[in-house]
């Protein structure tokens, strides 16, 4: 009997470690959210956003671009551990100046256009998040670039000086 109960008490203390190691589920986006370094309405630029939960954070820190989600990321300066990364499945977006708020896939299973040469939400060169290689597929037959995962999206891509003169597309 002895036995059972420690087996029962090992099994819920293990499914109490389980839940507390499932990291917390995307934030709808809505009118409020501020775009983490520009503090600019997010809901306002069209393209693909990002969030990122952190811990000691009850709410996530939003981006207004992907691409300024990837450079934080890329940053040695961060303000807390990252408890998980969401960014908008533009696959199933109502439309690039419409992202969607609640159409969000894990960022570390999504695949990411690099170099299409479409502008982002602040007018700088985005990455452009899919949950399916078919949709980044669909998107860079329209618009060009190439699939990478978010480890092996370069630095270049998201760090260093953007040319605005440049002028970039907005898919439609």
């Amino acid at each position: 009997m002895r036995y059972l109960v420690l087996c029962a008490m090992f099994a819920l203390v293990a499914c109490k470690e389980d839940a507390a190691e499932a990291p917390p589920p995307p934030t709808d986006l809505t009118e409020l959210a501020l775009s983490y370094f520009c503090q600019m309405n997010i809901a306002e630029h069209g393209g693909p956003k990002g969030q990122i939960h952190l811990a000691g954070y009850a709410q996530p820190i939003f981006f207004a671009q992907v691409r300024d989600l990837v450079a934080y990321l890329k940053s040695p300066e961060r303000e807390a551990e990252i408890l998980a990364i969401y960014v908008s499945d533009m696959g199933i977006a109502p439309s690039w100046e419409e992202p969607g708020i609640d159409n969000w896939v894990a960022a570390d299973v999504a695949y990411y256009v690099v170099g299409a040469g479409v502008a982002g939400g602040m007018g700088a060169p985005e990455i452009v998040p899919f949950a399916t290689s078919a949709g980044a597929d669909n998107f860079i037959h329209l618009y060009g670039g190439s699939i990478f995962t978010l480890n092996d999206i370069p630095d270049s891509a998201a760090i260093g000086p953007v040319d605005l003169e440049n002028k970039l597309e907005t898919p439609t």
